[in-house]
């Protein structure tokens, strides 16, 4: 009579381990293969010789990017492809491994897991192959065993080769010990380790293992600070890369102002807003205007442009210069009239955002319906995004941020101080990824980490450090405009000044202090 493994009274793991024991070979079909899982197994087929005695993994991978390649070595297209072609394809499909290795924290177990399974495909104790003939979801285990009553012991049923699958409830499976079916399971499985289609990607796997954190060779701390800076600085990058400075603006922007350009015409595509915060006099107008102009030459938009009366004829100056498709509008002017009289306009500048910092204010009601009637992408500009609370902060975002939209991260310190996600989400009934929940956190490396994703801002000593020339004969830094003249960063000295008084004078303020 077979045996029932529900892993609730009786566990695969139990059943297959046992047999593993006594088995000099076998051979394993899954429809999907967790690397760490092979810990429970791995200790159990380190006695194979290896060769033909060694354990065969038949996995039928079952994610998009597998179906996609599974399509182009398809039966329908035998002899359209050839080898070279499908040795790419083979390690794209092994590619999708390691990405099961970013999954989670690692710890020792699975390090060594890893590193076992390795050695032992290496030493030809364990060979891999993925079947792409069709989809292949069957779940079977044979065990080979010198034993004359029973050499082949089979398992069939739900339990895919990972941790849950051979040890949690959740599954259905039945040993089959039986020989003429056992046999009938063995030609089955061997039919499809010949197919065609059916590739083997050992070697691939090693490699994935060999460059991996489960690694043997001691990666040097320079590579994981270059790891770090890389991932750091992608959306600067991308920013950079992708966006192009309009020409009639290139000759007027210095190179720090140009990669803001970049850097903020990304988050103002990606994100819908973006906030220019450089400190004054590092020329947010002018890089807020060669946004608004990269859009207009990019996506055809044209730009309104929201200020303080007293530099309404300034952003005018700007707006005549670069040929910019703009119109001013004071501040002072948004009122009830502005919804019904101002067009559509898909890009609107904000200066002096930090005006808008009052949600309750009637004039921060009005733009904001403005540019959630028109769907507006936004450029807020501003020296002083913070004044007295963070809400300050969110305020301004709010304006072309829904307040329940998810953004993607979560104030980590404020929810490790509450418990966790899911006791922020049972307290506060909504979504840890938003700006909702920012604004329950006090902690400023919560919202250091929300500005990286919408603020562009440096310093002056960010852009002498980093774009400037060292004068050696002034001893200071310079940078040189496209006029060719060089202005230099003043040195900042404090000087001294000493007020006399009577220390023994308890009157005197000073005394006092």
């Amino acid at each position: 009579m077979p045996k029932i493994f529900d892993n609730i009274s009786l566990h695969l793991k139990t059943g297959l381990l046992e047999t593993l024991e006594s088995s000099y070979r076998a051979d394993f079909c899954v429809g999907y293969f967790n690397l760490r899982g092979w810990r429970l197994l791995m200790n159990h087929i380190d006695h194979f010789e290896g060769g033909v005695n060694s354990c065969r993994l038949l996995v039928g991978m079952q994610s998009q990017e597998e179906n996609l390649l599974r399509q182009a070595l398809s039966p329908l297209k035998k002899g359209m492809i050839d080898n070279p072609t499908a040795l790419v394809l083979k390690k794209e499909i092994a590619k999708s491994f390691a990405k099961q290795l970013t999954f989670g924290v690692p710890t020792n177990e699975d390090e060594e897991c890893l590193r076992k399974l390795k050695t032992q495909i290496s030493e030809k104790k364990v060979k891999v192959k993925l079947f792409l003939a069709y989809p292949l979801h069957a779940k079977l285990y044979l065990c080979h065993k010198k034993d004359k009553d029973a050499p082949l012991i089979g398992y069939v049923g739900s339990s895919n080769l990972t941790m849950a699958g051979l040890s949690q409830q959740g599954e259905l499976n039945v040993n089959v010990v039986e020989q003429d079916a056992a046999e009938k399971l063995d030609k089955w499985f061997e039919a499809r380790w010949e197919d065609r289609w059916c590739v083997d990607i050992s070697e691939e796997l090693v490699q994935i293992l060999e460059e991996s954190w489960a690694s043997e060779n001691t990666i040097p701390p320079y590579y994981i600070y270059l790891k770090i800076a890389y991932h750091l600085s992608q959306e600067a990058r991308n920013g950079i890369g992708n966006y192009i400075i309009p020409k009639i603006l290139q000759k007027d922007l210095l190179p720090f102002q140009m990669n803001a350009v970049s850097i903020a015409a990304r988050h103002l595509d990606k994100r819908g807003g973006v906030i220019i915060s450089d400190v004054v006099g590092l020329g947010k107008t002018m890089t807020a205007t060669a946004v608004a102009k990269l859009f207009e030459e990019t996506f055809f938009t044209e730009t309104l442009i929201i200020c303080p009366k007293n530099i309404v004829e300034m952003w005018e100056g700007y707006v005549h210069t670069y040929q910019l498709r703009a119109k001013v509008n004071s501040i002072s002017k948004v009122d009830k009239k502005f919804l019904e009289e101002t067009r559509r306009y898909r890009v609107v500048i904000i200066d002096e955002s930090h005006n808008l910092r009052n949600r309750e204010g009637k004039r921060y009601a009005i733009v904001k319906e403005y540019l959630e009637r028109n769907e507006s992408k936004v450029i807020l500009l501003t020296a002083t995004p913070y004044n007295k609370s963070y809400t300050d902060i969110s305020n301004q975002l709010r304006l072309f941020i829904p307040e329940d939209k998810d953004i993607g991260i979560s104030p980590e310190h404020f929810i490790r101080e509450v418990g966790g996600p899911i006791e922020f989400i049972a307290k506060y009934q909504y979504s840890p990824n938003t700006l909702l929940a920012f604004e329950k956190s006090n902690f400023s490396e919560d919202w250091q980490e929300l500005l990286k994703l919408y603020m562009v801002r440096r310093t002056r000593t960010f852009i002498k450090e980093n774009y400037a020339t060292y004068d050696p004969v002034k001893k200071q830094y310079y940078l040189t405009f496209n006029d060719g003249r060089n202005e230099y960063f003043p040195d900042r000295i404090p000087k001294k000044i000493e007020y006399p008084f009577d220390p023994n004078d308890t009157n005197d303020i000073y005394v006092k202090l």
